[in-house]
């Protein structure tokens, strides 16, 4: 039995999620002693390595020549949107709130990326879909805040700020990648590479290069290779068949999946809180996957 394309694009997904739920494992592991600048430069050189490898491992190298100025200029905004941009006001944001706060307003990305594919891509808005993803992310909250949602208070402007912003640059980057359809492995080399100029930049004036330690190298060449590399890719080939709204639904189990693998490997307890906010994201998966299935059925019924 083969699988449909959207099925291939919910397998993307599903990697997408196990590499991103590492994110905040990785970079505790790398920030004991590296700035975020640094952990930024050092990972963008090994994801623009792999990346460049994996373009001539297809054979797609000749395909840098046939893309028009044109086609380089919208990559390289979307490079400088997504690979460099968001890294920078998401780590910004870290370093000025908590990381409860920040992560949570951080999140608010799958939302924004739904509400401008109704903008940008023309899909359609219902409203079991705007409370589908409104209850996932709500358990987002919980799993965050501990359960502690009532006490949870804003604490500095300006990190909140780059938080929502950093969520912003992501979600349009998603969507324009989408809009875009270029192929995922080249045009992922294309964003790496200009934000590897651009983060090169950002630490030559910072005067911030830091050798890695033997302790933080296989955390840089982890992040750097498949966090913040290859799930580029699987995060497009995702979008490219996947439904916006299932996908950005789905998106929400990344919290919960990280603290398994917090568990795992730095030993701190899942508390029951996060237990709640799983059942309550499933909740917000499971009336999308309903409406879904209501929605295709007809079709299903003529097609046989």
């Amino acid at each position: 039995m083969f699988f449909s394309p959207r099925h291939i694009s919910y397998l993307n997904l599903s990697f997408c999620i196990l590499l991103w739920a590492s994110i905040p494992l990785a970079s505790k592991k790398i920030l004991v002693e590296m700035t975020n600048v640094q952990m930024l430069f050092w990972s963008t050189i090994f994801s623009f390595l792999v990346l460049a490898g994996m373009v001539a491992f297809q054979g797609k190298a000749r395909l840098l020549a046939r893309q028009s100025v044109r086609t380089y200029a919208w990559m390289g905004l979307l490079g400088l949107l997504g690979a460099y941009l968001y890294y920078m006001l998401l780590y910004g944001a870290f370093a000025r709130t908590t990381a409860a706060e920040g992560f949570i307003l951080a999140y608010t990305w799958p939302i924004l990326v739904s509400l401008l594919s109704v903008v940008l891509l023309g899909e359609k808005l219902t409203g079991a879909r705007v409370a589908a993803i409104l209850i996932s992310f709500c358990g987002v909250i919980i799993i965050v805040t501990q359960g502690q949602i009532v006490t949870l208070a804003l604490t500095n402007l300006t990190g909140d700020l780059l938080a929502l912003a950093g969520a912003f640059v992501f979600a349009l980057f998603s969507v324009l990648g989408k809009r875009g359809r270029y192929d995922p492995t080249l045009s992922t080399a294309v964003y790496f590479s200009v934000a590897l100029l651009a983060v090169t930049a950002t630490v030559l004036f910072t005067g911030s290069v830091v050798w890695p330690s033997p302790h933080v190298w296989p955390w840089l060449l982890y992040n750097g290779l498949l966090v913040n590399g290859v799930s580029y890719i699987f995060w497009f080939k995702a979008l490219e068949h996947g439904d916006t709204f299932v996908i950005s639904n789905v998106l929400y189990l990344t919290p919960f999946l990280s603290l398994v693998y917090v568990y795992f490997w730095l030993d701190e307890a899942i508390l029951p809180s996060a237990l709640v906010g799983l059942v309550v994201i499933v909740a917000g998966v499971g009336i999308q996957a309903a409406r879904n299935r209501v929605s295709t059925r007809p079709a299903d019924q003529n097609g046989q």
